[in-house]
C-alpha cells in the first residue's frame, strides 16, 4: 500500500526529491556492480566491452519509457590502443517536456595497468572504476523514470575512459554539432571506496570537483563551478549524515575524467568522487566487488538524485541579473524571467565558498534582500532547482 500511494504521488509530481530518493535500492546497485565484474575485463579494445555494454543497454531497455542507443564511435590507434577500431557505448534517454539536457553517468571500460604480461587480456575487473558510476546511473534511471520531467534526462555508460576519455569526447562533440541543449552534465567515477592502506576513511563525504567559469570559443561559458555549489545547497542535509565536499579544481592531480570534454565545449559539468581513494585498488585486478562500502555508494546515488531531480524540473535561466547599486542598507537584485519560471535569490559573503542563504519566489523580477549590504554579499538568482547566474 505504502509503495502504491508513493507511485502515485510521483506520477502526480507531488514528490519532493528527498522523498524520492528513498527509492535508492543498496541491494540493486551491489547486484549491478557484482554483475559487471563478473567479465574477465572491460577494455575497450576486447569483445567483452561490447558484450557489458549490451547488457546494460538490455538493463535500460527494461525501464518503461527510455530510448535506448549503443552508439558507436572510432577509437584511434594510440599507446593503449593497438589499431583503430569502432567502439560502442551506452546512451538511454527519457525526454522531458523540453529538449534541455541533463546527463548523468559513469564508465563502463576497465583497464589493468600492473600486469603487463596479459596486457589488454589481463583481468580488470573495474568494481568501484567505474561499476560503481554506471550502476548509479541505472538505479537513477529505474527511478527517475517513473515521472515526466520538465528537462529531458539522459543516462550514459560511456567507454574509452581509459584510453582517453574518448567516448566523452564523442558525445560531448555529436551535443555541439547536433546543437543539443545541456543545462549540466554529472560524471561518476569511483564513488564506493571509504578507506585506504595508510589508515584514512570516510563514509561521510562524496567529493563534487569542477573548474572555474571561463569562456570556450565561440560556445557559451561553462558554469561548472555554479552548478557544483547549487548542488552542494540543495543537497545539504538532505542525506543522513553524508554530503557533498566541494573542491575548487577541475579534477584530481594527474587524472582525468568524462566530465572534462563536455566543461571544454561549453556546457557545465563536475565530477562526483570518493573522499577517500584507494590507489592499490585502482587499474588493477584487486577492484574487487568485496573492497566497496555499498551504504557509501547508496548515499553517492542518493546525492546524485535529488540533485538531478531538481536541475531535471528546473525553468531556464534568468538573464540581464544586476544589483542596484544605489547606496543603501537593503540589496535589491532584478533580472529578466521567463514566463511562467519561479526563482530563487541566493547570497553568499564574499569569502564563502558556499551559498549561505536564499530564498524561493514565485514568478517575479525583483527581490529585495532587507539589511544584507551589496559590499558584503554575492548575490545571484535562478530558476528553482537550476543553476544561479550571479548579479552583476
Amino acid at each position: 500500500m505504502l509503495l502504491m500511494i508513493a507511485m502515485t504521488a510521483i506520477a502526480q509530481g507531488t514528490i519532493v526529491p528527498e522523498d524520492l530518493a528513498k527509492q535508492v535500492d543498496q541491494k540493486r546497485l551491489r547486484a549491478t556492480v557484482e554483475k559487471l565484474a563478473t567479465w574477465n575485463d572491460r577494455n575497450t579494445n576486447n569483445p567483452t566491452l561490447t558484450e557489458s555494454a549490451n547488457w546494460v543497454a538490455d538493463q535500460y531497455r527494461a525501464i518503461p519509457g527510455l530510448e535506448v542507443e549503443l552508439m558507436k564511435y572510432k577509437l584511434p590507434k594510440m599507446a593503449r590502443v593497438p589499431e583503430e577500431k569502432e567502439v560502442v557505448q551506452v546512451v538511454a534517454t527519457l525526454k522531458g517536456e523540453t529538449d534541455r539536457r541533463i546527463i548523468i553517468g559513469g564508465h563502463l571500460d576497465t583497464i589493468n595497468m600492473a600486469d603487463r604480461d596479459n596486457g589488454l587480456n589481463a583481468r580488470a575487473p573495474g568494481a568501484n572504476d567505474d561499476a560503481s558510476g554506471v550502476a548509479m546511473a541505472m538505479e537513477l534511471a529505474r527511478i527517475m523514470s517513473q515521472k515526466k520531467w520538465k528537462n529531458t534526462l539522459v543516462f550514459v555508460a560511456f567507454s574509452g575512459e581509459e584510453q582517453g576519455l574518448y567516448g566523452s569526447k564523442a558525445l560531448a562533440e555529436r551535443a555541439v554539432k547536433e546543437g543539443w541543449k545541456i543545462d549540466a552534465v554529472l560524471s561518476n567515477d569511483m564513488i564506493g571506496n571509504v578507506k585506504n592502506p595508510v589508515g584514512q576513511k570516510n563514509e561521510k563525504l562524496v567529493r563534487v570537483f569542477s573548474a572555474e567559469y571561463q569562456a570556450v570559443g565561440e560556445s557559451k561559458a561553462h558554469q561548472s563551478r555554479e552548478l557544483a555549489r547549487v548542488i552542494e545547497f540543495l543537497t545539504r542535509e538532505s542525506v543522513d549524515n553524508f554530503g557533498v565536499k566541494l573542491v575548487f579544481r577541475n579534477d584530481r592531480f594527474g587524472r582525468g575524467g568524462d566530465h572534462t570534454p563536455f566543461m571544454q565545449a561549453g556546457f557545465s559539468a563536475v565530477r562526483f568522487t570518493e573522499a577517500v581513494e584507494n590507489y592499490t585498488h585502482q587499474h588493477t585486478i584487486d577492484d574487487l566487488p568485496e573492497h566497496m562500502d555499498w551504504r557509501y555508494l547508496a548515499n553517492s546515488a542518493k546525492i546524485d538524485l535529488i540533485a538531478m531531480a531538481h536541475l531535471g524540473d528546473a525553468g531556464e535561466q534568468p538573464t540581464n541579473v544586476r544589483i542596484n547599486r544605489a547606496q543603501g542598507y537593503d540589496t535589491t537584485v532584478t533580472w529578466k524571467g521567463t514566463p511562467g519560471t519561479r526563482y530563487t535569490v541566493y547570497w553568499r559573503e564574499t569569502l564563502s565558498p558556499v551559498w549561505q542563504g536564499s530564498v524561493r519566489l514565485g514568478v517575479v523580477e525583483t527581490y529585495t534582500a532587507k539589511k544584507l549590504s551589496k559590499d558584503d554579499y554575492i548575490f545571484a538568482v535562478g530558476a528553482v532547482g537550476g543553476i544561479p547566474v550571479e548579479a552583476k
